[in-house]
């Protein structure tokens, strides 16, 4: 007689039991929701994205929340990528200024002193006949270039055009170096949730082990049914082994983009509320692309940049004409050839190229060849933008529905394996369907995790493309 009450009692807790525990599954499997961030833990964000987190800090087991959007902050003032990028610009700025210093006087101060033998003249090495006075004297010297009919000015404007490419190429590094951060955060998200459904699942089957395990005790259930269920458990606990790895290795990788040199402690917080509905337009988001897109401004800078140096190197055919001016005091020389203790002079001079073995003339054809491969790069750029936004818009489509298929997905596995379990606990079915309902639960969980963290990072994909970045 109490066997028969014990055995009431169980069939009557088994359902509510399931029930309760896949209601929980269920609830779990879902990102979860971000809360508004206290000041403190924004600040302990913000220390970290410094200096890292402190050992101590790790040690008390207290950890901060981690958004995407300080993630992004944390890698942008970390990752190196982004200091190559802005030193490169500087080393153009110098560039720039080194250029633009052929406009400008050149001032130089001279201190001569000589010792020779008196009018003695040079009679090797040279067509004039140089002679040699034995004085000492000071002065200085100015050049100043009056024209070369815009061949220095062509290469100023040449170099502030490379200038311009590479601040936007710096900012291109800026963008992928977001676009990187969201892709290992949501593959961490997805990871993380993937590892939550599998503890879940564990927790779940080895619920049912347990339950089983005593209906066979009892002579209700065979021992097939307590074999199927532990082969369920198992699978669940290798399931749970490659969820907990691929945490470890997407958080190891977040890690690197974040700037960090050692594993760091914070909590991932998925982005909260309904998701971001697509823009309808595609062609807009196109035309949003050519205007923004970083990588495609410095290859315009670029091509402009090649134009100017084209037309620079054509110039060098053109005369160059500048003057020159000096001034000075010699103390020491015989008054037979220096009969004052000044001198000074100013002169204008030209020079034409005629002949110099067509050097000249090669480079400005080299120029203007590789202003024409800079106009197609350009232009190939151009037709790659218009693909990568399209695919992208579609990639974020695609992945929106399967948010919307998923979603209900998990809906009905819960529904059939709530079914499933309750007919399992009457003894209307066999521990088969209760398992193949169980793993259909699990893959539904799985997915829906996977659809919202692909969509999160396909919507961050569509801002990259597009150009724009929040």
């Amino acid at each position: 007689m109490v066997r028969k009450i014990r055995t009431i009692v169980l069939l009557l807790l088994v359902p509510c039991v399931s029930i309760v525990t896949w209601a929980q599954l269920r609830s779990d499997v879902r990102l979860p929701n971000a809360p508004s961030a206290s000041p403190s833990l924004l600040a302990k964000a913000e220390v970290g994205a410094q200096t890292g987190m402190s050992s101590a800090s790790s040690s008390s087991g207290m950890q901060a929340l981690l958004t995407r959007e300080q993630a992004e902050t944390i890698a942008l003032a970390n990752n190196p990528r982004i200091h190559i990028g802005q030193l490169l610009a500087k080393v153009q700025h110098q560039v720039v200024r080194e250029t633009r210093s052929g406009e400008l006087p050149d001032l130089s101060g001279n201190l001569t002193a000589v010792q020779a033998e008196e009018a003695s003249r040079v009679s090797a090495g040279s067509l004039t006949a140089s002679r040699l006075l034995q004085h000492a004297g000071m002065g200085v010297e100015l050049n100043q270039l009056i024209t070369d009919f815009g061949h220095t000015q062509n290469l100023v404007s040449s170099a502030k055009l490379s200038e311009k490419a590479r601040l936007a190429d710096a900012e291109a590094s800026r963008e992928d170096i977001v676009l990187a951060t969201d892709q290992v955060f949501y593959q961490a998200i997805e990871a993380e949730a993937t590892l939550k459904v599998a503890e879940q699942t564990v927790s779940a089957r080895q619920t049912l082990v347990d339950q089983v395990s005593a209906l066979t005790s009892a002579k209700l259930k065979s021992d097939l049914d307590l074999s199927f269920a532990q082969v369920n458990l198992s699978q669940a606990k290798l399931l749970q082994l490659d969820a907990q790895n691929n945490f470890d290795a997407a958080k190891a990788t977040l890690d690197s983009v974040l700037g960090y040199d050692r594993p760091t402690n914070y909590t991932l917080v998925a982005g909260s509320g309904a998701l971001t509905a697509l823009p309808p337009d595609v062609g807009m988001l196109i035309a949003s692309a050519i205007q923004n897109r970083p990588d495609l401004q410095s290859l315009q800078w670029n091509e402009k940049a090649a134009q100017k140096y084209s037309r620079a190197q054509h110039e060098q055919l053109l005369p160059t004409i500048s003057a020159m001016g000096m001034v000075g005091k010699t103390e020491v020389g015989s008054s037979q050839y220096f009969p004052t203790d000044w001198y000074g002079g100013v002169g204008v001079n030209m020079s034409v190229p005629i002949f110099n073995g067509f050097r000249y003339t090669a480079e400005a054809s080299q120029a203007s060849l590789e202003a024409k491969a800079a106009a197609e790069r350009t232009r190939d750029l151009r037709d790659q933008v218009v693909r990568d936004v399209r695919t992208a818009w579609l990639s974020a489509n695609t992945a929106l529905q399967r948010v919307t298929v998923t979603g209900e997905l998990v809906r009905q596995a819960n529904l059939a394996l709530n079914l499933a379990q309750t007919r399992y606990n009457l003894g209307l079915s066999s521990i088969v369907e209760l398992s193949q309902a169980q793993l259909q639960q699990t893959q539904a969980a799985i997915s829906d995790a996977n659809a919202r963290a692909q969509y999160g990072f396909a919507m961050a994909d569509l801002r990259f493309q597009t150009g724009v970045q929040p």
